[in-house]
């Protein structure tokens, strides 16, 4: 049987692969989120290793918070740069296979064809280069692991833009979101099934990847396709970034390339808006 860690356990990364592996008797997953094991102290991280034989780590814990990143640089800083320092020694050091989930927030935007795991990465924010910097730790220091960077996160759990959406409509007749920031949404429930297809075919061939779902949006795209399919009554209406100022700044064009992860894994990746129709209806059987 094969002993994973998830870090992160409460997010909604987390819970994808807990609702996906409910019952499945292969796997022994541990969840531990900052009350159980704190991954920026270095020594409770090897001491919890040391306790446990885990064969993989999936690192789903990250500091999100892109705004407030920018005047919490140094608690960023310690989760998504340190933590994953941390857990790349421990990992080294017991011999765990490391899946380290980063962002297409490392890139600048600037590039106008899709991002490839070979292109620059120069993140414009706070948020982007914590999560670089991660990713180059573990790089330096372990082997045996998987990088993968994944867009515009959503899910039936936790917070995030889909539920966001939702919950604006409710309680609003209109609404203005931004259209020239481009990028994929990408269901936490499919990024959970390519990382436990990682671990139940023994995969080895370690680096950095690339997955979101197939397709382009823009935020706009995303909130209109919300909206529509939810059948939600509302006055949606496109602005440009510079009409809603915030402190980070994102990438303007962030749409990756994923044809390595396909090719290495012999899988074929679900369309955006046909994820979120199973996400909304998961989120309408719920109520």
């Amino acid at each position: 049987m094969k002993k994973i860690l998830v870090t992160g356990g409460q997010g909604q990364l987390a819970n994808c692969i807990n609702d996906i592996t409910k019952n499945n008797n292969g796997l022994h997953i541990v969840y531990v989120d900052i009350d159980t094991l704190d991954i920026t102290d270095k020594n409770a991280v090897i001491s919890y290793f040391k306790q446990n034989n885990f064969n993989y780590c999936i690192n789903c814990a990250a500091y999100t918070a892109v705004d407030n990143a920018e005047s919490n640089h140094e608690l960023a800083e310690q989760v998504n740069y340190v933590g994953a320092q941390n857990l790349a020694y421990a990992c080294k050091d017991y011999n765990v296979t490391l899946i380290h989930i980063s962002t297409d927030f490392v890139f600048d935007g600037k590039q106008t064809k899709f991002y490839t795991e070979e292109d620059l990465a120069q993140p414009l924010s706070v948020y982007g280069n914590t999560k670089l910097e991660g990713e180059r730790a573990i790089v330096n220091i372990l082997n045996e692991h998987f990088i993968i960077r994944t867009s515009w996160l959503y899910s039936e759990h936790g917070n995030n833009f889909l539920k966001t959406m939702l919950r604006l409509g409710s309680e609003r007749d209109e609404l203005s979101v931004v259209v020239d920031q481009i990028g994929t949404p990408t269901y936490a429930g499919d990024l959970a099934n390519v990382i436990l297809d990682l671990i139940q075919k023994n995969a080895i061939f370690y680096g950095l990847y690339h997955y979101s779902n197939e397709g382009v949006a823009s935020w706009y795209d995303f909130a209109k396709s919300i909206f529509d399919i939810s059948m939600t009554k509302l006055e949606l209406s496109p602005i440009k970034s510079e009409a809603y100022p915030t402190p980070a700044r994102r990438p303007a064009f962030s749409v990756m390339d994923k044809s390595k992860i396909k090719n290495k894994l012999n899988i074929k990746i679900p369309y955006w808006r046909d994820s979120l129709k199973i996400a909304l209806k998961n989120l309408n059987n719920e109520k």
